[in-house]
């Protein structure tokens, strides 16, 4: 086992211990080059897993079309299953109650028989449209170029 005082584990580097594993001095120079910080570095390290979970949230493919759907205002759940092609009514139902819990997205029940639940984005879900709307713009305007690129990638890798 490596002394941690004396010995520290590394990559890419010649000299190896008796257990074959690159290390190097502690009191060495790392000759790696520095690897730019991520776009969560900006924010406290102990945000980090939540802004993640937020981001993978927001960039989800159902979560994009059902915020850009309910834009125009709350629908009742049948009519955004419709509206959204090709989501079942499980994902649907998953999507809204996390947009639920995120506070994206409101529920509202009406005492009426038959009974008629609508959704509408909040405030705070509201905001969330211009990155959306920008998603799916960039989208459509490059879809032509992602397709000649996927078209021309698959037809290499079966080639090669």
């Amino acid at each position: 086992m490596l002394r941690q005082h004396e010995e520290v584990y590394k990559r890419h580097t010649r000299v190896r211990n008796r257990k074959g594993r690159c290390v190097m001095r502690a009191d060495a120079k790392d000759e790696r080059a520095a690897v730019p910080a991520g776009p969560c570095a900006r924010w406290p390290a102990e945000q980090g897993e939540t802004i993640r979970q937020i981001v993978d949230r927001a960039g989800d493919k159902w979560t994009v079309l059902v915020i850009g759907t309910l834009e125009h205002g709350p629908l009742r759940y049948t009519d955004l299953q419709n509206a959204v092609t090709g989501i079942s009514q499980r994902m649907l139902t998953h999507t809204l109650r996390q947009l639920r819990r995120d506070g994206l997205v409101t529920r509202t029940a009406y005492p009426e028989v038959p009974p008629r639940v609508e959704y509408a984005l909040t405030d705070l879900g509201t905001t969330l449209l211009d990155a959306v709307t920008a998603l799916v713009d960039w989208a459509g305007t490059h879809h032509d170029e992602i397709q000649d690129n996927r078209a021309r990638h698959d037809g290499e890798t079966t080639a090669g």
